[in-house]
């Protein structure tokens, strides 16, 4: 079936609640980020607020999967969700006080950090519960089209916020949206009871998720292309807001619009994945997909039309979804389950624990450079490290066509 995962009740709540939620959250990723650049008109901080932002989930995200292995997933995501929505509400209340500075915002970032770094690997662990192994690939793709479905309408809706009403509104609206998905989860039934093996204490669960994924060579090789991509492309949201601004002169509205192609692309990679795609995808599609991200980064470096741009990043939103659905499936469908919850927090160390150090080299090399030469040596360094890894994958005789799940 097509849409298999769909046939399920607890999935579809999950489902709902969280396209609602992910529309705001991208509206205050929007805000957030236009916000910095209003208090400060620098690049570089914009780069730390978003290191910020993600140095918790690089630190702890390996001790937020080791929780999802010892708790019921749902109860976890009931708190996180719950962190995160404060955050907003306050950060909206600043804004309208006026008494609003910019370490108010790092210091806000670095707890919605904290949130992120217990929710998403909890959340991408938990979507097995939700529809079993069989229906993995088909949920995880119809995930990615909501939340890159947010990332059309959020941007866009926030875009024309800020223009008409400035970046409060766009907070407290991602505030209220979370309501949607505390909601949900209350009514799901699923609670997603941990594997009685991967009951461990927090130190020796996290390495034995490493152990596993060290010996475990599509996974090892998978973590390393996620590495490479995350570092040194996946930085969108430093990225777009220097190209917007400076490079093609828009204004909060047309930023939200380059923001939006990267989630229209994303969707239209989401329905392929989950319309076309069952099983896990080999190897090889995993490196077309991150060198098609590297190239399309360099591409971007040499835009000068608003038109132009928007293309760019719509083939790059594809490309991102067909490499991150696909690494999503890879480990889920090769972990244990005892290991499950630990893997997703390797994987989410990968996917967004690697933004910090990106995002602050990409904010010093647009600071002295230019943010076309961070664009372009972000994608021309990007394919040799794809390009390396390969070559290491091929002398350790690595087997390119997907294992049986575990």
């Amino acid at each position: 079936m097509r849409l298999g995962a769909l046939r399920h009740r607890d999935f579809r709540l999950f489902w709902i609640g969280q396209l609602i939620s992910q529309v705001g959250t991208w509206m205050q990723s929007v805000a957030q980020a236009w916000l910095v650049l209003e208090l400060t008109h620098s690049p570089l901080q914009l780069g730390i607020v978003s290191a910020l932002q993600f140095t918790p989930i690089l630190l702890l995200s390996p001790v937020g999967g080791a929780l999802s292995d010892r708790f019921a997933k749902r109860r976890v995501l009931l708190v996180s969700q719950t962190v995160m929505q404060l955050q907003a509400l306050v950060l909206a209340a600043l804004v309208w006080s006026g008494y609003i500075r910019y370490w108010h915002v790092a210091v806000m970032a670095v707890i919605y950090g904290l949130g992120r770094a217990l929710d998403i690997p909890t959340r991408q662990a938990y979507i097995t519960d939700l529809v079993g192994r069989s229906d993995l690939p088909n949920a995880v793709a119809l995930n990615s089209v909501i939340m890159n479905g947010a990332r059309i309408v959020g941007p866009a809706v926030a875009g024309l916020l800020i223009a008409a009403f400035g970046v409060a509104l766009a907070f407290f609206l991602n505030g209220v949206s979370f309501v949607a998905v505390l909601v949900a989860l209350l009514a799901i039934r699923t609670d997603g009871q941990p594997d009685p093996a991967g009951r461990l204490g927090i130190r020796e669960g996290v390495l034995d998720a490493v152990a596993y994924a060290a010996k475990t060579p599509p996974v090892a090789f998978t973590l390393g292309l996620m590495v490479v991509v995350s570092l040194l492309v996946l930085n969108f949201n430093v990225v777009v807001p220097l190209v917007a601004r400076n490079v093609l002169n828009q204004d909060a509205h047309g930023f939200g619009l380059l923001m939006s192609a990267l989630g229209a692309g994303a969707v239209a990679g989401g329905f392929s994945v989950a319309l076309f795609r069952t099983g896990q995808p080999p190897l090889s599609f995993l490196v077309g997909s991150a060198a098609t991200l590297c190239a399309g980064l360099v591409a971007l470096a040499l835009v000068d039309r608003f038109a132009v741009a928007f293309a760019v990043l719509a083939l790059l939103g594809c490309a991102q979804i067909l490499f991150t659905t696909g690494c999503n499936t890879t480990l889920q469908l090769a972990a244990p389950n005892n290991l499950r919850g630990r893997v997703m927090g390797l994987y989410t160390v990968t996917f967004a624990g690697m933004t910090p150090f990106g995002s602050l080299v990409v904010g010093m090399v647009a600071e002295h450079q230019g943010v076309r030469a961070a664009c372009a040596a972000g994608g021309v360094i990007g394919l040799l490290g794809v390009a390396l890894l390969v070559a290491i994958a091929h002398r350790a005789g690595i087997v390119w066509r997907p294992a049986r799940a575990a």
